[in-house]
């Protein structure tokens, strides 16, 4: 970039810009929202047959399309932000140099050189010392070497040129670094030209935000930064002090971050999170349509010791090694990514509220934290937490079960909002017998789940605070008894099923109003009696024993899977707990104490 260039230039264009393309992301946001939970959600619920059925989807893939345009619309404004910043900068630089030559009476030239008059002390040969031309030098070595010369010359001035020179040359070449930098970037936001966005624009997208975020670092840094390990309400605190700018500034460049900070508004927590799903989906799927499908041949027969035994052919172990593990956890990441797509399909099903999503990862086992309804506005928000083997890959019937809940709790309201999230937000154990034995788990997804108790608490915006319940099941309900036991819960009624053990002997102790710690265990379901065996006898108690202090709920369930089961007074017990009609719960008979002396 020349010096004619720069002077010209007006970063504040390039923000107008932005300005533009922000807009045209947000329109995008309001016309998928509108065609995915209201158009759509209309013609579900009115309109059935092979018509209907292929209009609900091809309206679908335009609610995709036009998330498709916000992203990259966002990205575009971002990048454009960025320059002005970048470019800003230099160009104020190069304003004060020019300020600062001209009230030095220096000129500066079209290459940005700058000449200097004749000027101090006359020498021994009663002459003043000449004046020249100098340019601006950038490089470390090159520029000490010119300040040297220029403050052994008796020619004050020749050292204000140097001085103004060098910030010149530092100026351009900083706005060129700049241009080269961000006009790569800003052609790559080009989609193709097609109507279809697929696995690969998807994909794409995802490197297109890398690249935005990489190049625009300096940007990101110069704006507020949000708190260090800092609490649900400083995060809340820091956001809504960010300006429009700079809030879609961080949700197109750090997605990820947003996306994860309890405390942030559910609606910005689920935009964020939305570009990651939709973004890590497409990269998934491309990665897994490049991996070669596993030969046909699997297994063979071998003879050893006059038996024939079943092994794996030499050419699928040779493909397994390959690509065997990163080909497993696609599969199984995508299974769950699906189950997430099609919660968000089915709002508006049977009166289903819109579905946000307020956590997501695929990486190793998965995170996924999904609400039904904003619990930002509910006037109850129940919050599940599943147990061992819970994944990524198996979200869908924990979905379920809080769909299940939702159904069961609106119809008890009383007109009242419901929001019911499931939270798969810990590494839980993958193993019954081999991880399942270990509290670790517990306490080490305590914190997590704490936060996000307390998120819910700082960035709700309802008249009156919503009336909170947790729902666990399995070693969920461990995890929900070590948080109760090292903080604060943050909840005001706890429901615990097929529990085997919650780290605490009390109900007193589950930070919850007193009787207000609700259990339930099914006819058949082994985890209670486990819990029992695995603490020594009766050194601990569960909370399905009398001497814990739990209103032990009546349970027509059987097994350890089925309090979820729609119809049952399992269920309808949960729900009246949760939309706080804990008095219409139904509850076992308990023993007569003194029956033996009657």
């Amino acid at each position: 970039m020349d010096l004619a260039t720069l002077k010209a230039l007006k970063p504040t264009e390039y923000s107008e810009a932005a300005d533009g393309y922000r807009s045209t992301s947000d329109m995008a946001s309001a016309a998928k929202d509108r065609i995915e939970n209201q158009i759509v959600v209309a013609m579900r619920n009115s309109l059935k047959g092979e018509a209907a059925t292929a209009a609900i989807k091809e309206l679908g893939e335009l609610g995709k399309n036009f998330h498709y345009i916000q992203v990259e619309c966002g990205l575009v404004s971002t990048a454009l932000e960025a320059f002005s910043y970048e470019v800003g900068a230099a160009k104020r630089k190069l304003d004060a140099a020019l300020d600062g030559a001209q009230a030095a009476n220096l000129t500066v030239n079209a290459d940005g050189s700058i000449t200097y008059p004749a000027g101090g002390e006359k020498g021994e040969d009663g002459k003043i010392p000449d004046g020249g031309t100098v340019g601006g030098l950038t490089d470390g070595t090159a520029a000490a070497i010119g300040r040297q010369s220029a403050n052994v010359d008796p020619n004050p001035n020749h050292r204000l040129a140097q001085d103004y020179a060098d910030q010149i040359a530092a100026a351009l070449k900083e706005a060129t670094e700049a241009d080269e930098k961000w006009a790569p970037k800003l052609l790559a936001l080009k989609a193709d030209d097609d109507l279809t966005v697929s696995d690969s624009d998807w994909s794409d997208a995802s490197s297109d935000t890398s690249g935005v975020r990489d190049a625009g670092k300096k940007y990101l840094d110069s704006l507020p930064q949000p708190p260090k390990d800092g609490l649900p309400k400083d995060n809340a605190e820091w956001w809504n002090g960010l300006s429009p700018e700079e809030q879609a500034a961080w949700i197109s460049m750090r997605p990820d971050a947003v996306g994860a900070l309890d405390g942030v508004p559910a609606t910005v927590r689920d935009e964020a999170n939305r570009i990651v799903f939709d973004e890590t989906r497409g990269a998934m799927r491309t990665e897994l349509n490049s991996i070669p499908s596993p030969p046909l041949n699997e297994w063979t027969y071998i003879t050893a010791g006059g038996y024939p035994s079943k092994v794996h052919t030499d050419e699928w172990m040779e493909w397994y090694n390959k690509y065997g593990e990163r080909y497993d956890h696609l599969n199984k990441s995508l299974k769950g990514v699906n189950a997430i797509q099609k919660r968000f399909d089915s709002t508006g099903t049977n009166g289903l509220p819109e579905a946000y999503l307020l956590g997501f990862s695929a990486d190793k086992d998965g995170r996924a934290i999904v609400a039904n309804g904003n619990p930002d506005t509910a006037d109850h928000t129940a919050v599940y937490v599943p147990g061992t083997t819970a994944d990524l890959e198996g979200v869908e019937g924990d979905i379920n079960r809080m769909i299940n809940v939702w159904h069961a709790a609106d119809g008890k309201s009383g007109g009242d909002s419901v929001s019911t999230i499931t939270w798969l937000g810990y590494d839980a154990p993958d193993d019954v017998v081999k991880d399942a034995p270990f509290e670790h788990y517990a306490y080490d997804g305590a914190p997590a789940f704490r936060n996000f108790m307390d998120g819910l608490d700082a960035s709700h915006s309802g008249a009156s605070p919503s009336h909170t319940t947790v729902i666990a099941h399995s070693y969920g309900t461990t995890l929900v008894g070590a948080a109760a036991e090292t903080g604060h819960l943050n909840a005001d009624d706890v429901v615990l099923a097929g529990s085997p053990g919650v780290k605490v002997s009390s109900a007193e102790e589950m930070d919850v109003p007193k009787g207000h710690v609700w259990n339930e265990e099914a006819e058949g379901d082994v985890v209670p009696d486990i819990g029992r065996l695995g603490h020594s006898g009766r050194d601990f108690v569960i909370p399905s024993d009398p001497e814990f202090g739990a209103n032990q709920m009546t349970t027509d369930t059987e097994g350890h899977s089925g309090y979820w089961d729609t119809g049952k007074q399992s269920l309808l017990n949960q729900a009246l707990v949760v939309v706080g009609k804990g008095d219409d719960v139904a509850l076992k008979p308990q023993p007569d104490p003194w029956a033996h002396v009657k």
